[in-house]
């Protein structure tokens, strides 16, 4: 398995972010670092899913505009209730 490279870089925080981090990994006994990079993992997953699920709604819009087809609220409302039931039921199908 080859080795990630680490790459170091410097971010300017004021001085009271400063102290809450190293009050936070303190009490997790962790280093500042692990918890910086913890936070910035953590952002970045959310972002990322965030961006993805933009992405689709985009495509979802998208799609929509050029067929017209859809589902109403009411119908989707219904479908659930029954799966929520436990009925077995069929997704509602798309028309214009």
């Amino acid at each position: 398995m080859a080795a990630t490279a680490i790459h170091s870089t410097t971010i300017k925080i004021d001085e009271s972010t400063k102290i809450r981090v190293k009050k936070l990994a303190e009490s997790r006994q962790r280093t500042p670092h692990w918890l910086m990079q913890e936070a910035l993992r953590e952002y970045l997953d959310r972002e990322e899913k965030r961006e993805a699920l933009r992405q689709d709604a985009m495509r979802a819009w998208d799609e929509y505009q050029t067929t017209g087809l859809h589902v109403t609220f009411e119908e989707v409302d219904s479908w659930l209730a029954k799966l929520a039931d436990g009925q077995s039921a069929e997704p509602p199908a798309c028309h214009v």
